[in-house]
């Protein structure tokens, strides 16, 4: 009785047929559309999910102990997504939500020796997985949709662009920290397009060993080198740094840490570019079930909760950039090679590790489309005049970049339509749409665009 007192409060649009382990059907809702439907298969699943949705939820669909009609996920968390950002609410996940955010600070104690194994719980998993998944260079952050049409492997590349002019790389010999460096693709994006000399950090084994393996292949490893080290325990200034989705990781006790040690780390001159997902509706705590299966210490910030320590750092916020719907095309992508490869990938794993890999793709992706989560980039400065006034220069270098890329590649890009096109005209006709809808919105606003 309580799981169903709790759908009643749920389910505010649209119809939910639940099937009990029991054989019994309910329907909750409005008796309209949309509709979705699930099968409980245990009483134990139907008592976890009264007590502790949010965990349970998950959980039962990895055990088997929940079933979604048509074998359809992603509709059916998309359709409880949907209510719930309606007004819907199961009265027992407000008070563990409450729970999780007194248990903050402790939840998100990330020591180094923690941090070291909250990293290999899931960055170092089957390098097939990922490889997979992800684009050719292993970027596993969020893509850049400029047009909203590129493929996987474009949107990537123009990330990598976007991040890089907003570094200010104005001239080569530049010393470039990266840190959480993942599999090394940035680093050597940086060094090998813009002459930069790049040290990443990664606490990752797994990732270390293909990153210097990369800069041996690609004989860049005159420029970028890699360590196994934490960022707390690195201390050679250099001229920029970068960090693209790993402050996700850092914890909310270390905010002032890693912005002191980024401002103790820069030159005077110095530009710093910090790349996380955050949240739009305002400080929060971590979905239970994302933070004991897949980023273990994880936690997502508002921007509030950033800028309040960057203020008390020293440093410049020299500009804020907020990235809304890319990181929901950027899972799509990655969901839709999953899928292509599941069966591949249970043979290497098991079908519960499918189930649970499937559930956080799709998860993480309504997070982006229904549930207030975004991307935000954050440009850092020591000195106010260190970058130019007006953010124009970010559009005119990556314009330049991209055109550079273009007219030297030979290699082609995948086509979202399942074609295939040169990288060169490719990229070439996606950077003039770019120019050209950046001067349409500079005609209607009279403002630069984002």
């Amino acid at each position: 009785m309580i799981l169903e007192a709790a759908l009643e409060r749920l389910i505010k649009i649209g119809t939910l047929s639940v099937t009990f382990p029991d054989g019994t059907v309910r329907f909750f809702g409005t008796g309209g559309e949309p509709r979705a439907s699930m099968a409980i298969r245990s009483k134990k699943a139907q008592r976890r999910l009264a007590r502790n949705p949010a965990l349970a939820l998950g959980e039962a669909y990895m055990d088997g102990d929940v079933e979604f009609g048509d074998r359809d996920l992603f509709g059916t968390l998309d359709f409880l997504a949907m209510n719930s950002m309606e007004g819907g609410s199961h009265p027992f996940d407000k008070f563990m939500e409450k729970l999780r955010w007194l248990r903050r600070s402790l939840d998100q104690l990330n020591s180094t020796a923690r941090s070291r194994r909250n990293v290999a719980h899931h960055y170092d998993l089957d390098d097939r997985l990922y490889s997979v998944i992800l684009d050719h260079d292993r970027q596993y952050s969020c893509a850049y949709f400029a047009d909203g049409d590129e493929s996987l492997e474009e949107a990537q590349l123009k990330k990598k662009v976007h991040i890089a002019s907003k570094l200010l790389l104005d001239r080569p010999g530049l010393e470039v920290l990266d840190i959480g460096c993942g599999w090394g693709g940035m680093a050597l994006f940086l060094a090998k397009e813009y002459g930069a000399r790049v040290i990443g950090l990664t606490l990752s084994q797994e990732q270390l060993s293909v990153a210097r393996r990369r800069a041996f292949e690609e004989g860049l490893s005159g420029l970028v080198s890699f360590e196994l080290i934490d960022y707390r325990d690195w201390d050679q200034r250099v001229d920029r740094i970068v960090s693209v989705g790993m402050f996700e990781h850092v914890g909310i006790n270390y905010y002032n840490t890693i912005f002191h040690k980024v401002k103790s780390l820069l030159r005077d001159d110095g530009v710093a570019v910090i790349h996380a997902i955050g949240r739009a509706d305002g400080p929060g705590s971590t979905n239970p079930w994302i933070a004991k299966y897949i980023f273990l210490g994880g936690y997502s910030p508002a921007v509030s909760e950033v800028m309040s320590v960057v203020e008390k750092s020293g440093l410049w916020a020299s500009d804020i950039e907020i990235l809304r719907l890319h990181y929901a095309r950027t899972l799509e992508l990655w969901r839709e090679r999953f899928d292509k490869h599941r069966k591949d990938l249970a043979r290497l794993y098991d079908e519960r590790f499918c189930r649970m890999f499937e559930f956080y793709l799709i998860g993480s992706e309504l997070a982006f489309r229904r549930l207030g989560h975004m991307n935000w980039q954050i440009q850092l400065t020591k000195d106010v005049a260190t970058v130019p006034l007006a953010r124009d220069y970010i559009s005119e270098m990556e314009r330049t970049k991209l055109i550079s890329i273009a007219s030297r590649s030979r290699i082609p890009i995948d086509d979202p339509s399942g074609g295939r096109k040169s990288g060169v005209g490719l990229v070439l006709s996606n950077v003039d749409g770019i120019r050209a809808s950046r001067e349409n919105r500079s005609v209607a606003t009279s403002e630069p665009a984002a």
